[in-house]
């Protein structure tokens, strides 16, 4: 039998699904499709769910519906590559001949002590939520304070700017700039937004724990209602304690196949495997499209013929009336980036970026 196993209905592993559903699929194959969740969030807006400016039937993607297509609810306790088989709490095992690991990242807290335990975040659907109940439980004039000033800080801080006027928000960066990698322009761009819209930045900051209602700097107390991370991402623990070689990020190293090396027709997508592109969603579905093709090629006994990845660029917003962006190496501000990001957004949804 042709069994395939997805683990993580996510960007990527979504794209692995649909890829192969809409090919010829060999009579008797059968694809399990394993999450804990019973549809796909589309991560890329868990921002405006915590701001509250979306709701969360807004950002969902119902799985597909096929014959060959099974979907598996739980979570993964663990895989075990000389069986083939995964484990699946309150489910029995999985046996794969192709397996497909999609599981996505979640916070990297740089061993700052109590920044789990005294902060939100967006990395799930379950914590965005309750990032969002206690970000609009925040009394007027109570402070708001975002750790990272990357995509996601800046996204969260602007679009929690038109939910909530009344509250007080700051985004703190250890970088000399918000959007660190990006720009000057965009910098700037962001940054003067930033300053009219009255989102106070700092920058070299340098986080030394968290307790409750307060951020230590070194020695200078940050007093703060809600604390939301954005600081960094890094593989889920059940990537991380796999006793395979990884990269300084601890994301799986893959072949060109994106292909475990020592373990064939296993396959890492996303934000699990290791790539020279900065993860994204963008850059797992287009892993996820090209594992398909691998996949379907030796089906058909062919050797995979995959060309280079290529990613179309970066776009943020700034609210619902704003945005900016790279196409390319171009930077993009104003109206036009927020436009393309919300027809991105609606592709996503009827499954056709």
């Amino acid at each position: 039998m042709n069994n395939v196993v997805v683990l993580g209905g996510g960007y990527g592993g979504l794209t692995v699904v649909h890829e192969l559903l809409e090919s010829d699929l060999p009579k008797g194959a059968k694809i399990f499709l394993v999450d804990r969740m019973p549809y796909q969030g589309l991560k890329t807006e868990y921002y405006a769910l915590a701001a509250g400016t979306v709701t969360d039937v807004d950002i969902r993607v119902a799985f597909p519906v096929h014959p060959q297509l099974e979907v598996v609810y739980g979570e993964i306790a663990g895989v075990d590559f000389e069986r083939r088989t995964v484990a699946v709490s309150g489910h029995d095992p999985l046996p794969y001949d192709s397996l497909v690991i999609a599981l996505g990242c979640t916070d990297n807290y740089h061993g700052i002590a109590g920044a789990s335990e005294f902060s939100c975040s967006i990395q799930s659907l379950s914590a965005t939520r309750r990032t969002y109940q206690q970000l609009n439980d925040v009394r007027p004039g109570g402070q708001v304070t975002i750790v990272g000033g990357g995509l996601s800080g800046v996204e969260i801080a602007s679009e929690l700017r038109e939910s909530r006027p009344d509250i007080n928000i700051r985004i703190l960066d250890r970088s000399a700039s918000i959007l660190n990698g990006f720009s000057p322009r965009l910098q700037k761009y962001v940054a003067s937004w930033f300053h009219e819209h009255d989102v106070e930045m700092r920058s070299h900051i340098s986080i030394t724990s968290l307790e409750q209602g307060v951020i230590h700097n070194g020695a200078e107390a940050i007093l703060t209602d809600v604390t939301v991370w954005t600081a960094g991402i890094q593989p889920v623990p059940l990537v991380r304690n796999l006793d395979l070689p990884k990269d300084k990020q601890g994301r799986l190293t893959v072949n060109e196949y994106h292909e475990l090396p020592d373990v064939p027709n296993v396959f890492v997508v996303g934000d699990c495997a290791s790539s020279t592109f900065s993860p994204s969603g963008q850059l797992a579905e287009a892993m996820g499209k090209q594992v398909a093709q691998v996949i379907k090629a030796r089906w058909d006994g062919k050797e995979p013929k995959l060309g280079r990845i290529k990613l179309k660029g970066v776009l943020g917003s700034l609210g619902k009336k704003a945005g900016f962006g790279l196409m390319g190496s171009t930077p993009i501000i104003g109206r036009v980036p927020r436009v393309l990001k919300s027809g991105v957004l609606w592709m996503s949804k009827h499954h056709l970026g």
